[in-house]
């Protein structure tokens, strides 16, 4: 694996991992979380309830981002996917005034952008046939 394809892989990792463990921690207490993601939003012009379904899919579908960034499988739809998500939560955290967590938003959607990118340099996944490590 030359250097720049074990870099990509190594740039995928530790977003992968990050959304990763933003579905994981919520899961369990998924019912907690989307009722205090639901209450944060009040003082918005968003729905109550479109809030709430947004908050119970959020954690599947991080989950999700996360395991197909760490495993290199569809890495192209995957960094769209997360960009568009990413939208969401920057507009959701501007309507909120949360300006601190619109920043780090912002990283994220950067950081997938890049991937998006470069993904020319994805040529390691868990399931490509020329996983050749030399």
């Amino acid at each position: 694996m030359g250097n720049k394809k074990s870099a990509y892989v190594l740039a995928r990792l530790p977003i992968g991992f990050s959304f990763l463990g933003h579905g994981i921690v919520r899961l369990p207490k998924l019912a907690a979380f989307a009722q205090g993601m639901a209450e944060s939003f009040n003082n918005t012009f968003l729905p109550p309830d479109l809030v709430l379904l947004f908050a119970y899919v959020l954690p599947v579908v991080e989950l999700l981002i996360g395991l197909l960034l760490i495993s290199g499988i569809a890495i192209r739809q995957t960094t769209i996917a997360g960009v568009l998500l990413i939208c969401l939560l920057i507009f959701g955290s501007s309507l909120q005034e949360n300006w601190s967590a619109v920043a780090t938003q912002m990283f994220y959607g950067l950081y997938l952008s890049l991937l998006h990118l470069f993904n020319k340099e994805n040529n390691y996944s868990l399931f490509n046939s020329k996983n050749k490590i030399q």
